[in-house]
């Protein structure tokens, strides 16, 4: 990208007068021109100075940053159409990739192996949080949704997700995975939580997503506020709290604006309320609070207790959902919290665990007759095929004991992928030294085919120089 310099200052983009929109924030300072400052870093900007700068027939301005989508992450400027913004454009079709990725994942030797099939979710798992990305840098550039595409780009992930519960689960679990903007990692991982607990429930497919696409979009109201409020590392003031509580109603409005069903609308609006009625921003009574508005609640809840923040550390998933199942002062519905339990189970996929035997082992799926022993899969063993060992921690001799601490897991995996490294360069010595034995023993085979096509051209030339001298003798001589 070209870098334009203006006395001391750089200026990474220039950007047109219509690519500005109202409560558009930048990851930079925007500039009218090399002196005047338009609009400091992470400053919403308004409409009246929008209609200002019209007015007054400025037409350009030099950003040095992005669009943020909160703290100093910013929407890349090749993602952004600035140019003639105005004008009636064709709708973009965001989720192509998406479409791709699970194309790509139906295939029949993907499916009958774990290893390649969680390989496989990951890339999908990956492309959905690059896929939500793009619906929020859409509506924060262009103001606008398109409900049909995400509404089968949902369908899709319900779909998927019955099919590879367990293996997409486990995704959730590697926070390393996702470097992305906390809404869109957030609005990921509760999506698919959701609609998990939904499969859990039975809910017909429409009803999951109607669901699954309310979750995607719960936290869109957080684009109307300052990034430096729900993005920073200090303790919040009274004063920002109160705006923070009103992101609910933002996202209800912008929800209406755009015409998305009612049921959508009241998901977002609610799902800060709790069953107790001390919730936000309306404190309504459990009766009042709509489906899935009482679902995206405990899954907020969950991934907010599992994930990273600016403002604290992550805890485990154990930690999350003993936190849930106490459930104290009733905030949330006992029979979400229930289904979330049978999603999970006690121990979390994607949990590591110490076992009876001595063993370490990883949560892979919950037993469907007891969320409290779930199904394990060894990691430092394998069967002899290298397939991996299973077992159920219903049996005795492989009880849970307990779960392994952060530091007690990396070092597990330091462990495994140290093997792993070691396995990979004895493989491809042995690979090596085969393909050396397999270049020599064809060399000896071409040379003694060449030293066999040589014997036997000498023979045949023998044999044709003995038929020429019996045939010039002149048998009469002898008569």
């Amino acid at each position: 990208m070209p870098i334009k310099k203006k006395g001391e200052r750089i200026f990474m983009e220039k950007i047109n007068i219509n690519a500005l929109k109202e409560n558009i924030s930048f990851t930079g300072d925007l500039y009218i021109d090399n002196l005047f400052l338009l609009a400091p870093k992470s400053t919403p900007l308004t409409d009246s100075l929008i209609k200002a700068l019209k007015l007054w027939n400025f037409s350009s301005f030099e950003l040095d940053g992005n669009i943020s989508l909160g703290g100093d992450i910013g929407v890349p400027m090749s993602n952004v159409n600035f140019e003639n913004s105005d004008e009636p454009q064709q709708k973009e079709t965001l989720g192509v990739s998406v479409k791709k990725v699970l194309e790509d994942s139906k295939s029949v030797d993907i499916l009958k192996d774990d290893s390649l099939r969680l390989n496989m979710v990951k890339d999908v798992y990956l492309e959905y949080a690059n896929y939500i990305e793009l619906i929020y840098t859409r509506y924060a550039t262009h103001k606008e949704i398109n409900q049909e595409e995400l509404s089968e780009t949902v369908q899709e992930l319900c779909i998927f997700v019955k099919d590879n519960k367990r293996f997409i689960l486990r995704m959730m679990a590697d926070d390393s995975l996702l470097n992305k903007n906390f809404l869109i990692s957030h609005s990921l991982k509760s999506t698919i939580l959701a609609i998990a607990i939904a499969l859990q429930l039975h809910m017909p497919l429409s009803k999951m997503l109607d669901l699954g696409v309310c979750c995607i979009l719960h936290e869109i109201g957080m684009l109307q506020l300052p990034p430096q409020i729900y993005m920073g590392t200090k303790q919040l003031t009274p004063g920002e709290k109160a705006m923070i509580s009103k992101h609910p109603v933002y996202g209800y409005s912008i929800l209406k604006s755009l015409n998305f069903p009612t049921s959508i609308q009241l998901g977002t609006l609610e799902h800060h309320e709790k069953e107790n009625g001390i919730g936000y921003p309306r404190r309504l009574p459990s009766e009042k609070i709509s489906f899935n508005a009482k679902v995206i609640s405990v899954v907020c809840s969950y991934e907010a207790i599992t994930s990273k923040r600016n403002y604290k550390s992550e805890r485990s998933s154990l930690d999350a959902i003993v936190e849930m199942l106490l459930n104290k002062n009733n905030a949330y519905s006992q029979d979400i919290i229930k289904a979330l339990l049978y999603t999970v189970s006690l121990y979390p996929i994607g949990s590591y665990v110490y076992l009876k035997n001595r063993k370490v082992a990883i949560v892979t799926d919950t037993d469907p007759d007891n969320p409290k022993n779930p199904v394990v899969e060894l990691v430092t063993e394998k069967n002899a095929d290298g397939s991996p060992i299973t077992l159920k921690t219903s049996n005795p001799d492989y009880a849970i004991l307990r779960a392994l601490s952060k530091q007690e897991r990396e070092d597990v995996l330091k462990i495994v992928n140290d093997k792993r490294k070691l396995i990979e360069e004895a493989q491809k010595i042995a690979a090596e030294m085969n393909k050396k034995t397999e270049e020599e023993l064809l060399t000896k085979n071409k040379e003694e085919a060449q030293q066999g096509e040589t014997v036997k051209t000498i023979e045949t030339k023998t044999k044709e120089e003995i038929e020429s001298e019996t045939e010039e003798v002149d048998i009469n001589f002898f008569n």
